[in-house]
């Protein structure tokens, strides 16, 4: 079954590079394991996550995406697993030491149940000691809206909170946009 991004993804690293202040958060963490990077598209944090140590996995429910995640992976001799599925259906997140959601929620009226239930899914069920790690826009109540989600479930710290800036730019038809982000890392 097709899906939208599907489309999308005829354009290679349609997204470009990863955040450089998320990579700098897991270049920097002491310790490595396995990390589930949910909605990973075509492999933009999954693959060099994977370059530095992270035992990865990507979950997405575009088969063009991981398809060239994996092509990408095997030719740089990567060890990474990538899964064609619904994020909103997975359920073993008590298998991964760090969660990645990264512009995985838009927080739209629409989206705002589905997107609330897996954001409890997520800190409930993960294990003890995990870093789940967002990565959202700092638009409207974006922000706000995640807070709300967040302020009443048991988790044992919100460790980072940091505001950065993401410049896009397609060299082919030299549009620039600039947005800002919020990484925000929570501890179970």
């Amino acid at each position: 079954m097709a899906v939208a991004y599907d489309k999308h993804y005829r354009t290679e690293n349609l997204f470009g590079e990863p955040y450089p202040e998320l990579i700098n958060f897991f270049s920097n963490h002491p310790t490595r394991g396995k990390l589930l990077d949910l909605g990973c598209g075509q492999g933009r944090d999954t693959i060099p996550l994977a370059k530095l140590g992270y035992e990865v996995t990507g979950i997405d429910n575009s088969a063009v995406g991981i398809q060239q995640m994996e092509q990408t992976a095997k030719s740089e001799g990567l060890d990474l697993t990538g899964l064609v599925d619904d994020i909103y259906e997975f359920q073993d997140f008590g298998d991964f030491d760090f969660i990645l959601l990264d512009s995985m929620f838009h927080f739209r009226k629409s989206e705002l149940i589905q997107e609330s239930k897996l954001v409890e899914r997520i800190i409930s069920e993960s294990k003890e000691g995990s870093l789940i790690v967002f990565c959202i826009q700092n638009a409207g109540s974006k922000i706000n809206t995640f807070n709300t989600i967040v302020a009443n479930l048991k988790f044992t710290e919100r460790m980072t909170e940091l505001d950065f800036k993401y410049v896009y730019e397609d060299k082919e038809s030299d549009h620039v946009s600039t947005t800002k982000y919020k990484m925000i890392v929570i501890r179970k």
